[in-house]
């Protein structure tokens, strides 16, 4: 048997050495290395293999022996004197090989499946957020056993993280725990046995480990079938959890050049007294069409949101804003997933499944990353989170540098995280096919999968896209939103600063707010209406005129979502939480439509009935060098 798992294994070494990078269907981060400790995992694995089939034949030789000397059985003393020489010589050689596979065969049961219950040989301090911290001789509950090493891990308090398997030995519950603690072991940057930590490089790593370490709750809920076993926690959610640098109020901030004395984005054009368009290598409009197949969860749990969350991926790291689209879905057909293109009139932004997407990055496995994701609530412990129901990657070069075309495409869904490959998201669609091509064939179609569509660009469209942020995703039915923030930002730091190497603070509410609104797609909404009433009153020559319409803007937005944004009758923005959209939602129709009733929104400002929160200077103040620092802290 240990002979045909060594074929084996060198079957698959031979597969991963003809492996060659081109040959993944998406683009993988630090290929090489991954594919280096691969080989290295499956040579160890065949070492210990060899050595297990010696071991096997000398236990085989040493019981051939016994054997033999019972049934020669002589009554004379030199013989029986030869006989124990002869027998010490053999249980001497004994022990030497039992101490040879002592460590071979702790190793072999501390990665037994089996084996829960584990021993820490060392100090250990957590690396990174995710990291569980322990001390010698504390013994871990193992949960998950992970390839790469590191495995999740609770201890006595309940907490929970990954651990290096290098500093744990099997728990014992014979041993004396005193006489364990005699020996002292010190251990700083290696484990136990000296071997260093392998550290982790890839970027966003701390929200992959997150999604692994909390994947005990998807774990639960496959198990009593609630879920499918592709489902992972969402990598994409993880992110944003993290901070400001995934949001699109972090990419509207303008890019300083390398000598930090000029803007890298934001160049007046002073013959048209406008900003220059900037072009970028990626600059389209994608469309989420539809999402088939799509597993349905089981009754233990309710779904509050279905969406997509989309960013610029290269294999490693992400390389944009993430953006969400929320879809629909009719109780007649639930595994199907509808998107609402071209979004007008009342209809939510967060629906519009029309999306621009613009980058400058020079990478050449640059694509657009799609997690599908539902947002849920266990019935039973009342507990909410957000899982990923597969992913699909769209690359948008070709291998020689071409941009891929314009065109319908159906995206197979894969299940896990982006880091993971060959995973699917219902693993019992394959089990129950059969191996004739028709069953092949309808196996395939009933895979998930995502319809998306890239649209080329006219020239007007193409135009208005490069007023943008070089690097920025985002929902087409506000775009011209957009492109009004950025006018009145180039005016700003551009036409009207007394002096470029000025930093002092700028008066300005609309720059100092507007990135606020586009993280709560529903102020964006109010805004969206609230111009385009006033937009509907306009004249033809008054449509044309960009100065008049800055300043429109300007009333309007003074109007509209500026006070909205300091009332303490508006809870905060709180995503799939059906309760707080609405209470959200009264509080914004409530105030649009008292602002136009009374041509504006003084009077409501002023009553005594409203209250607001306590002034801030933030509030009017735009300091872009502070925003600089705050988004790049090297700066």
């Amino acid at each position: 048997r240990c002979m045909q798992l060594k074929k084996l294994v060198d079957e698959n070494t031979n597969a991963l050495h003809n492996l060659k990078k081109a040959d993944e269907p998406a683009p993988v981060g630090n290929y090489d290395q991954r594919k280096e400790e691969e080989e290295k995992l499956l040579l160890k694995l065949s070492l210990q293999l060899q050595k297990l089939v010696l071991v096997l034949d000398q236990d085989n030789g040493t019981m051939n022996y016994a054997v033999g000397e019972e049934r020669q059985k002589d009554p004379q003393t030199g013989d029986e004197n030869g006989e124990e020489d002869e027998s010490e010589d053999e249980e001497s050689s004994e022990e030497e090989d039992s101490e040879e596979t002592d460590d071979e065969d702790e190793d072999k049961l501390l990665d037994d499946p089996n084996v829960k219950e584990c021993i820490a040989v060392g100090n250990f301090n957590a690396q990174q957020e995710g990291d569980l911290t322990f001390t010698k001789g504390e013994v871990l509950l193992i949960h998950d056993k992970k390839a790469d090493g590191w495995w999740v891990a609770e201890n006595s308090k309940g907490e929970r993280g990954l651990v290096p398997r290098t500093y744990l030995a099997v728990h014992n519950d014979d041993v004396d725990s005193q006489e364990q603690s005699e020996e002292h072991i010190e251990v700083v940057d290696e484990t136990a046995d000296g071997t260093e930590i392998k550290k982790r490089t890839d970027s966003h790593w701390s929200a992959v480990r997150r999604a692994i370490a909390e994947n005990d709750t998807v774990e639960v809920l496959a198990t009593i079938g609630a879920v499918p076993a592709g489902f992972r926690q969402s990598t994409l959610s993880q992110l944003l959890e993290e901070g400001n640098q995934f949001r699109a109020s972090y990419f509207l901030q303008p890019e300083l050049t390398p000598s930090q004395l000029a803007f890298k984005d934001l160049v007046w054009n002073s013959d048209k007294n406008t900003i220059y368009p900037r072009p970028t290598r990626v600059s389209l409009i994608v469309t989420l069409c539809s999402c088939k197949m799509i597993p349905l969860p089981g009754v233990s749990i309710q779904v509050l949101s279905r969406h997509v969350r989309l960013c610029l991926f290269d294999g490693n790291r992400v390389l944009s804003n993430i953006h969400a689209v929320r879809a629909t879905w009719q109780p007649k057909n639930p595994q199907t997933w509808t998107f609402s293109p071209r979004v007008t009139g009342i209809l939510p932004s967060l629906l519009d499944g029309d999306c621009f997407v613009r980058s400058n990055s020079l990478s050449s496995d640059i694509g657009i990353l799609f997690e599908l994701g539902i947002t849920y609530i266990r019935n039973s412990t009342g507990d909410r989170g957000e899982l990923s129901c597969g992913w699909a990657f769209l690359k948008l070069f070709t291998s020689n540098g071409m941009p891929v075309p314009s065109k319908m495409y159906e995206l197979l869904l894969n299940g896990g995280t982006p880091y993971e490959r060959g995973v699917e998201v219902d693993p019992s669609i394959s089990r129950r096919a059969g191996s004739g091509v028709f069953h092949q064939f309808i196996t395939l179609k009933k895979q998930p999968v995502l319809v998306v569509k890239l649209r080329s660009l006219s020239v007007q469209s193409r135009d208005i896209l490069n007023l943008l942020p070089e690097t920025l995703i985002g929902s087409m039915c506000y775009i011209h939103l957009l492109i009004f923030y950025r006018q009145i930002l180039g005016d700003a730091l551009l036409k009207d600063r007394i002096s470029t190497q000025s930093t002092e603070l700028i008066c300005n509410p609309i720059l100092a707010t507007f990135p606020q609104l586009v993280d709560q797609p529903d102020l964006m909404d109010a805004l969206r209406s609230a111009w385009a009433d006033r937009e509907r009153t306009l004249k033809r020559s008054e449509k044309r005129d960009q100065e008049f319409l800055k300043s429109l803007f300007v009333l309007v937005y003074h109007d509209s979502v500026f006070p909205l944004l300091q009332s303490t009758f508006l809870p905060d923005y709180k995503w799939a939480e059906e309760e707080s959209e609405a209470s959200r939602w009264k509080v914004i129709a409530d105030f649009l439509e008292k602002s136009r009733e009374n041509d504006g929104a003084l009077q409501y400002l002023l009553s005594s009935e409203n209250t607001h929160k306590a002034f801030d200077i933030a509030e009017l103040s735009y300091d872009f060098l502070g925003e600089t620092r705050k988004n790049n802290p090297g700066v």
